[in-house]
Protein backbone atom coordinates (compact mmCIF):
# COMPACT_ATOMS: atom_id res chain seq x y z
CA UNK A 1 0.00 0.00 0.00
CA UNK A 2 1.48 3.31 -1.05
CA UNK A 3 0.14 5.97 1.28
CA UNK A 4 1.05 9.53 0.31
CA UNK A 5 1.46 12.27 2.87
CA UNK A 6 -0.39 15.46 2.04
CA UNK A 7 -0.05 18.77 3.89
CA UNK A 8 -3.75 18.61 4.81
CA UNK A 9 -3.06 15.85 7.33
CA UNK A 10 -3.23 17.17 10.91
CA UNK A 11 -1.82 15.41 13.95
CA UNK A 12 0.04 12.19 14.48
CA UNK A 13 -2.98 9.90 14.75
CA UNK A 14 -3.94 10.01 11.07
CA UNK A 15 -0.35 9.54 9.92
CA UNK A 16 0.31 6.65 12.26
CA UNK A 17 -2.69 4.82 10.84
CA UNK A 18 -1.10 4.62 7.39
CA UNK A 19 0.91 1.55 6.52
CA UNK A 20 3.85 2.95 4.59
CA UNK A 21 4.82 6.44 3.54
CA UNK A 22 6.85 6.77 0.34
CA UNK A 23 9.16 9.67 -0.40
CA UNK A 24 9.24 9.43 -4.18
CA UNK A 25 9.11 13.10 -5.08
CA UNK A 26 10.19 16.43 -3.65
CA UNK A 27 6.53 17.17 -2.99
CA UNK A 28 6.27 13.99 -0.88
CA UNK A 29 9.24 15.07 1.22
CA UNK A 30 7.98 18.61 1.69
CA UNK A 31 4.56 17.36 2.75
CA UNK A 32 6.16 14.98 5.22
CA UNK A 33 8.42 17.70 6.68
CA UNK A 34 5.41 20.00 7.00
CA UNK A 35 3.58 17.34 9.00
CA UNK A 36 6.59 16.70 11.19
CA UNK A 37 6.95 20.35 12.10
CA UNK A 38 3.24 20.53 12.94
CA UNK A 39 3.54 17.50 15.21
CA UNK A 40 6.81 18.42 16.93
CA UNK A 41 7.38 22.09 17.66
CA UNK A 42 11.05 21.41 18.43
CA UNK A 43 11.59 20.95 14.70
CA UNK A 44 10.40 24.43 13.77
CA UNK A 45 13.74 26.17 14.46
CA UNK A 46 15.53 23.21 12.88
CA UNK A 47 13.62 23.71 9.63
CA UNK A 48 14.12 27.47 9.81
CA UNK A 49 17.89 27.00 10.00
CA UNK A 50 18.13 24.11 7.55
CA UNK A 51 15.62 25.22 4.97
CA UNK A 52 13.54 22.63 3.15
CA UNK A 53 15.86 19.71 2.31
CA UNK A 54 16.14 18.30 -1.18
CA UNK A 55 15.04 14.73 -1.82
CA UNK A 56 17.92 12.38 -2.53
CA UNK A 57 17.33 9.16 -4.43
CA UNK A 58 19.54 6.42 -5.83
CA UNK A 59 18.91 3.44 -8.08
CA UNK A 60 16.66 0.79 -6.49
CA UNK A 61 17.17 -2.97 -6.56
CA UNK A 62 20.45 -4.84 -6.66
CA UNK A 63 22.24 -2.05 -8.52
CA UNK A 64 21.48 0.49 -5.82
CA UNK A 65 22.44 -1.83 -2.96
CA UNK A 66 25.62 -2.88 -4.78
CA UNK A 67 26.64 0.76 -5.15
CA UNK A 68 26.23 1.33 -1.40
CA UNK A 69 28.24 -1.80 -0.62
CA UNK A 70 31.01 -0.67 -2.97
CA UNK A 71 31.23 2.64 -1.14
CA UNK A 72 31.38 1.25 2.39
CA UNK A 73 34.22 2.72 4.48
CA UNK A 74 35.62 4.75 1.59
CA UNK A 75 35.87 8.44 0.76
CA UNK A 76 33.34 9.79 -1.70
CA UNK A 77 35.95 10.09 -4.44
CA UNK A 78 37.30 6.57 -3.98
CA UNK A 79 33.81 5.06 -3.77
CA UNK A 80 32.71 6.85 -6.93
CA UNK A 81 35.79 5.73 -8.86
CA UNK A 82 35.42 2.08 -7.88
CA UNK A 83 31.68 2.02 -8.52
CA UNK A 84 32.17 3.60 -11.95
CA UNK A 85 34.57 0.79 -12.90
CA UNK A 86 32.32 -1.95 -11.51
CA UNK A 87 29.19 -0.56 -13.12
CA UNK A 88 30.87 -0.09 -16.49
CA UNK A 89 32.32 -3.61 -16.50
CA UNK A 90 28.94 -5.32 -16.81
CA UNK A 91 26.19 -4.70 -19.35
CA UNK A 92 23.63 -5.10 -17.99
CA UNK A 93 24.67 -4.75 -14.37
CA UNK A 94 22.52 -7.18 -12.42
CA UNK A 95 22.83 -9.93 -9.85
CA UNK A 96 23.23 -12.59 -12.53
CA UNK A 97 26.29 -10.83 -13.94
CA UNK A 98 27.90 -10.58 -10.51
CA UNK A 99 27.09 -14.19 -9.74
CA UNK A 100 28.88 -15.28 -12.93
CA UNK A 101 31.85 -12.93 -12.53
CA UNK A 102 35.16 -14.32 -11.32
CA UNK A 103 36.29 -12.95 -7.98
CA UNK A 104 39.71 -12.04 -9.36
CA UNK A 105 38.07 -9.90 -12.03
CA UNK A 106 36.03 -8.07 -9.41
CA UNK A 107 39.16 -7.59 -7.36
CA UNK A 108 40.95 -5.94 -10.27
CA UNK A 109 38.10 -3.42 -10.43
CA UNK A 110 39.02 -2.31 -6.92
CA UNK A 111 36.68 -4.34 -4.74
CA UNK A 112 38.00 -5.81 -1.51
CA UNK A 113 37.61 -9.51 -0.77
CA UNK A 114 34.96 -8.70 1.85
CA UNK A 115 32.88 -6.65 -0.59
CA UNK A 116 33.18 -9.31 -3.27
CA UNK A 117 31.91 -11.88 -0.80
CA UNK A 118 28.99 -9.60 0.11
CA UNK A 119 28.01 -8.96 -3.52
CA UNK A 120 28.28 -12.66 -4.36
CA UNK A 121 26.12 -13.56 -1.36
CA UNK A 122 23.47 -11.01 -2.36
CA UNK A 123 23.47 -12.28 -5.94
CA UNK A 124 23.02 -15.83 -4.70
CA UNK A 125 20.05 -14.89 -2.51
CA UNK A 126 18.38 -13.00 -5.36
CA UNK A 127 18.99 -15.82 -7.83
CA UNK A 128 17.45 -18.33 -5.42
CA UNK A 129 14.48 -15.94 -4.94
CA UNK A 130 15.00 -15.97 -1.20
CA UNK A 131 15.33 -12.18 -1.30
CA UNK A 132 13.10 -9.58 -2.96
CA UNK A 133 14.53 -6.11 -2.50
CA UNK A 134 11.58 -4.31 -4.05
CA UNK A 135 8.94 -5.51 -1.58
CA UNK A 136 10.89 -3.96 1.29
CA UNK A 137 9.55 -0.55 0.26
CA UNK A 138 6.10 -1.53 1.54
CA UNK A 139 7.16 -3.33 4.70
CA UNK A 140 7.42 -1.89 8.18
CA UNK A 141 10.77 -0.08 8.33
CA UNK A 142 12.05 -2.07 11.29
CA UNK A 143 11.10 -5.38 9.68
CA UNK A 144 12.74 -4.37 6.40
CA UNK A 145 15.83 -3.29 8.32
CA UNK A 146 16.01 -6.69 10.02
CA UNK A 147 15.62 -8.49 6.69
CA UNK A 148 18.56 -6.60 5.20
CA UNK A 149 20.88 -6.84 8.19
CA UNK A 150 20.38 -10.61 8.25
CA UNK A 151 22.23 -10.72 4.92
CA UNK A 152 25.98 -11.26 4.80
CA UNK A 153 27.91 -7.99 4.80
CA UNK A 154 24.89 -5.71 5.22
CA UNK A 155 25.09 -3.69 8.41
CA UNK A 156 22.56 -1.30 9.95
CA UNK A 157 23.79 1.84 8.18
CA UNK A 158 23.87 0.17 4.75
CA UNK A 159 20.37 -1.22 5.31
CA UNK A 160 18.92 2.12 6.33
CA UNK A 161 20.57 4.07 3.52
CA UNK A 162 19.23 1.56 1.00
CA UNK A 163 15.70 1.76 2.40
CA UNK A 164 15.73 5.54 2.49
CA UNK A 165 17.54 6.53 -0.69
CA UNK A 166 16.96 3.58 -3.01
CA UNK A 167 13.40 2.69 -2.01
CA UNK A 168 12.20 6.03 -0.66
CA UNK A 169 10.95 4.39 2.53
CA UNK A 170 9.49 7.23 4.56
CA UNK A 171 10.17 5.65 7.95
CA UNK A 172 13.73 4.37 7.46
CA UNK A 173 15.82 5.69 10.34
CA UNK A 174 19.66 5.74 10.03
CA UNK A 175 20.30 5.68 13.76
CA UNK A 176 24.01 4.98 13.30
CA UNK A 177 24.73 7.98 11.11
CA UNK A 178 27.09 10.32 12.94
CA UNK A 179 25.93 13.43 11.07
CA UNK A 180 22.32 12.83 12.11
CA UNK A 181 23.42 12.13 15.69
CA UNK A 182 25.47 15.32 15.87
CA UNK A 183 22.69 17.39 14.29
CA UNK A 184 20.23 16.10 16.86
CA UNK A 185 22.65 16.85 19.69
CA UNK A 186 22.76 20.46 18.61
CA UNK A 187 19.17 20.89 17.45
CA UNK A 188 17.57 19.24 20.47
CA UNK A 189 20.02 20.73 22.97
CA UNK A 190 21.30 17.35 24.17
CA UNK A 191 24.28 17.14 26.52
CA UNK A 192 26.07 14.60 24.34
CA UNK A 193 25.76 13.02 20.94
CA UNK A 194 23.13 10.27 21.27
CA UNK A 195 24.16 6.67 20.86
CA UNK A 196 22.56 4.32 18.37
CA UNK A 197 20.49 2.87 21.21
CA UNK A 198 19.34 6.32 22.30
CA UNK A 199 18.41 7.36 18.76
CA UNK A 200 15.44 4.97 18.60
CA UNK A 201 13.36 6.51 21.43
CA UNK A 202 14.35 10.02 20.35
CA UNK A 203 12.89 9.39 16.89
CA UNK A 204 9.77 7.60 18.09
CA UNK A 205 7.58 10.75 17.92
CA UNK A 206 8.41 11.06 14.21
CA UNK A 207 6.98 7.70 13.10
CA UNK A 208 6.03 6.95 10.35
CA UNK A 209 8.09 9.83 8.94
CA UNK A 210 11.51 9.13 10.43
CA UNK A 211 13.02 9.02 6.95
CA UNK A 212 11.81 12.55 6.28
CA UNK A 213 13.19 13.58 9.67
CA UNK A 214 16.57 12.16 8.65
CA UNK A 215 16.55 14.35 5.53
CA UNK A 216 15.82 17.35 7.73
CA UNK A 217 18.59 16.55 10.19
CA UNK A 218 21.14 16.09 7.39
CA UNK A 219 20.17 19.49 6.01
CA UNK A 220 20.46 20.99 9.49
CA UNK A 221 23.89 19.43 9.93
CA UNK A 222 24.98 21.00 6.66
CA UNK A 223 23.67 24.39 7.77
CA UNK A 224 25.22 24.48 11.24
CA UNK A 225 28.49 22.76 10.40
CA UNK A 226 28.85 24.32 6.95
CA UNK A 227 29.64 20.92 5.53
CA UNK A 228 27.82 18.00 3.98
CA UNK A 229 26.52 14.96 5.79
CA UNK A 230 25.99 11.47 4.49
CA UNK A 231 24.92 12.58 1.01
CA UNK A 232 28.19 14.19 0.05
CA UNK A 233 30.15 12.09 2.47
CA UNK A 234 32.36 14.70 4.11
CA UNK A 235 31.01 13.91 7.53
CA UNK A 236 32.05 10.57 8.94
CA UNK A 237 29.25 8.08 9.21
CA UNK A 238 28.85 4.87 11.12
CA UNK A 239 30.40 1.82 9.59
CA UNK A 240 28.12 -0.42 7.63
Amino acid sequence: MDARVKPAHDGASELKSTMTIHLDTQADLEAAITNLVKQDKRLRPVLKTAGMPALRRRDPGFRGLAAIVCGQQLSVASAAAIWARVDAAFDPFDHAAIQRARSDRLGRLGLSAAKIKTLKALAKELHAERLNLDVLANEDADIAHTTLTALHGIGPWTADIYLLFCLGHGDAWPAGDLAVQEAMRIGLGLEARPSVKQMAPLAEPWRPLRGAAAHLWWAYYHAVKKRDGVIAGKAKTATA
